[in-house]
């Protein structure tokens, strides 16, 4: 799966964030270390989405988006 993110050049390196997946960031000295710890922390925050819904009724939806 492909999310889109976004980066930002700071002092420090790189700050990149989830725009879809509120409260998803992280960041790297390089852009390419920000742009490989924003996978670890997609990764966890999806886990945790799913261990906070795991006892929830959930629907699955379809939707088209351009």
């Amino acid at each position: 799966m492909k999310y889109r993110v976004n980066l930002k050049k700071t002092e420090e390196g790189y700050s990149v964030w989830v725009p879809r997946l509120p409260g998803c960031w992280s960041q790297g000295k390089s852009e390419a270390e920000a742009l490989e710890n924003i996978k670890d922390a997609i990764s966890a925050y999806l886990e945790t989405v799913d261990k906070l819904s795991a006892d929830k009724e959930t629907r699955y939806v379809e939707i088209a988006y351009a």
